[in-house]
């Protein structure tokens, strides 16, 4: 090992000031690039209802210079497809364009987050806080969350896009803490229990008159052509279509579209036939417009209509699509663009879905029609089984695994792979559908697909070491078990409690944690024989001995390693013996023995390089710098110390790189480096907020 004490970075922009030297004689200070600024907003739609006057009130109350009391809050109620979001969005791109929110503009969905009809305020505000500062380090409790938010907002002109607010109770844990920022709400109803200082609440009616004949005349027309004559020739015919879209956006999109695919058509005659549709017993007013549309769709485009509904996801994409329509790309982006073309997909800000009203529509269809919606759901969680694996074999590489092999689903050969070209690239994938990858665990075990319901748990594994949505995967991870038991699978019913142990103790959840670790080792102690039985029996001892550690009890968590690597020696699995040898040395380390921590992280850093697993060389190297140090050995830690954050940020781990930062600091402070440590401190405390 170098001898020489060095201190460099990575050269990965970041915020704040960081000390680059080649030796601790020579200091270069160089002020970094601020972090980019959000813009979490949709393409701008083609043709919006401007709601002149309520645009107009929004924009004089943010004209008044900020004050004490906290965010601004404006509050859009109105009924389903009336254009609520629309309206936010707008809002948010004027704000922008005033120069009011120089700090950027985020978007949250609280639909996307309610799980039986509640939002987990502790995964809300780490979202908030990640659209900040995407190497933000997230603690694992509301409070500390809600305290790293009001860190990363503070002093900040930025605009928060709310959708689909139920209670004022769901907003107030949301709001930034800046007196300059702007909250735009969008609900249904009066949020009475939101209690702010400064509020504007819209209540917003569906269009009238004028205003909802121009959205529809302007829908109608074709981009860069002259407007539909039609329009103009037959006012009354366009009046009358406006009204029966009941002056909601979200219908006369629809209808505008429709009238558009048909444009050689006389306008009256459309009318009529919509008439006739609409005096069917038992059809609402706009239910006639969906009607039309997906009368108007092809077989393959109609069918994708009616079960997207079962797709558990915000977005839908290409992959998606195939899999449930049992196809291959080209004829799912097909159908995909037919329905675009409709105006039946909604745009967000990550891609495109169904707007709530639609969805609804979309699901009656659905029951008129002889559809195998169990097959195509099977079709879903195995698709996406197969595309999860495949990105946790690139992101961790081989490792323990239980679950079945999957069975081949008919119908699912052609729908396209995803390629995954580096581990950064599998494991962005996985976080960006993680909404969609945990809703297919709940349709796995809703329709007895207990097999598919473990697999799919295997990769949010690696996904949650990264991202703690701590509410999903503590429901994906329960529902693991529930169908590990259901199945009477031995391995997974052993693997699956293991595996929901970790978060419920990362939430202080310590009873549970140990229950589910007591019947996870008993059920391991009746395995058999087999090389996989033996790793999993290891597993269940060394997760029991990692709680002993997170409480403190480091003396008891020592059998426990001692047992699983054993057991790994003896089976010839090199890795898993060196994960116990790793967490011996962490254990002789906490009991206050570094020489023998030395020795055991020497040996699991050793075979940790030679392995090429990066996160556990990463780790060990952190580790053993630590002992090293403790032993007064600080030559030798330092190279070590940097290695380990060179590693952590190939990984994009803000939480490993946090710890790594604050041990340089510290590090370098005891060794009277106070330049050093300072620049080291000040990348910290901005991960840290």
């Amino acid at each position: 090992m170098a001898k020489e004490n060095t201190n460099r970075v990575d050269g990965q922009v970041r915020a704040g000031t960081v000390v680059q030297a080649h030796t601790i004689e020579q200091l270069n200070l160089t002020q970094q690039a601020p972090p980019a600024v959000p813009w979490q907003l949709p393409p701008e739609l083609p043709h919006f209802a401007d709601r002149t006057d309520e645009q107009e009130r929004v924009l004089v109350a943010t004209s008044e210079p900020p004050t004490a009391g906290g965010p601004l809050v404006v509050t859009l109620i109105g009924m389903g497809g009336v254009g609520k979001t629309a309206l936010g969005f707008q809002l948010a791109r004027t704000l922008r364009r005033l120069g009011r929110c120089p700090d950027g503009i985020l978007h949250l969905d609280l639909d996307d987050l309610r799980r039986a009809g509640v939002v987990d305020p502790a995964d809300a505000l780490g979202e908030l806080t990640l659209g900040l500062d995407p190497d933000a380090v997230l603690p694992p409790g509301y409070a500390d969350r809600r305290r790293r938010y009001w860190t990363a907002s503070q002093d900040k002109r930025l605009v928060l896009v709310l959708d689909n607010a139920r209670t004022g109770a769901e907003v107030l844990p949301l709001l930034p803490s800046s007196a300059g920022g702007i909250v735009i709400v969008t609900g249904r109803g009066p949020l009475h229990d939101l209690d702010t200082a400064r509020a504007v609440e819209l209540p917003l009616g569906p269009l009238d008159g004028e205003d909802a004949t121009g959205l529809l005349r302007a829908t109608v027309s074709t981009p860069g052509l002259a407007a539909d004559p039609r329009l103009a020739a037959d006012p009354e015919a366009a009046a009358e279509l406006a009204r029966r879209c009941a002056g909601l956006p979200a219908a006369l999109h629809v209808a505008g579209r429709w009238l558009r695919r048909y444009r050689h058509r006389e306008l009256r005659r459309l009318i009529d036939e919509l008439t006739v549709e609409l005096d069917r017993e038992g059809v609402p007013v706009v239910e006639a417009v969906w009607d039309a549309a997906y009368a108007s769709l092809s077989p393959a485009a109609a069918r994708l209509y009616r079960l997207l509904p079962h797709h558990p996801g915000p977005v839908v994409t290409v992959g998606a699509a195939a899999a449930l329509l049992g196809g291959g790309a080209s004829g799912a982006e097909d159908a995909l663009e037919e329905l675009d073309e409709a105006g039946l997909l909604l745009p967000r800000p990550d891609g495109r879905g169904l707007h709530d009203l639609i969805r609804g529509h979309a699901s009656r269809r659905a029951e008129d029609a002889a559809e195998d919606v169990p097959a195509a759901r099977r079709r879903l969680v195995r698709w996406y089984r197969r595309q999860a694996a495949r990105a946790d074999l690139v992101a961790a590489g081989p490792r323990l695994v239980v679950a079945r092999p999957a069975v081949e689903e008919p119908g699912l050969a052609e729908a396209p792979d995803l390629p995954f070209a580096s581990a950064h690239e599998a494991l962005h994938w996985l976080e960006r559908e993680h909404l969609a990858l945990y809703g297919c665990v709940r349709i796995a075990y809703e329709d007895g697909l207990d097999a598919d319901a473990v697999a799919l748990c295997e990769p949010l594994w690696t996904h949650f070491l990264d991202h703690q949505h701590y509410t999903d995967v503590i429901d994906a991870f329960g529902l693991g078990v529930a169908g590990a038991d259901r199945a009477e699978d031995p391995l997974a019913v052993v693997r699956m409690r293991c595996q929901l142990a970790r978060p419920l103790w990362e939430q202080r959840r310590y009873a549970e944690a140990a229950e589910a670790l007591r019947v996870a080792v008993n059920r391991a102690e009746l395995l058999g024989g087999t090389e996989l039985e033996r790793k999993l029996r290891a597993s269940a001892v060394e997760f029991r001995g990692k709680l002993a550690s997170v409480r403190g009890d480091w003396a008891a968590a020592v059998p426990d390693f001692e047992a699983a690597r054993a057991e790994h020696l003896a089976i010839g699995n090199t890795y898993g013996a060196m994960l116990q040898t790793y967490l011996l040395g962490r254990a002789a380390l906490a009991l206050g023995d570094p020489g023998r921590a030395v020795a055991l992280l020497s040996e699991a850093h050793q075979v940790a390089t030679d392995l090429g697993r990066e996160r556990m060389s990463s780790r060990t190297a952190f580790e053993l710098a630590t002992a090293l140090r403790a032993a007064e050995r600080t030559d030798e830690a330092a190279p070590l110390y940097l290695a380990a954050l060179d590693g952590a940020r190939a990984r994009n781990s803000a939480a490993d790189e946090l710890r790594v930062l604050d041990a340089l600091a510290d590090f370098h402070r005891e060794l009277g480096e106070d330049a050093a440590a300072a620049g080291y401190r000040t990348e910290a405390d901005r991960l840290r907020g």
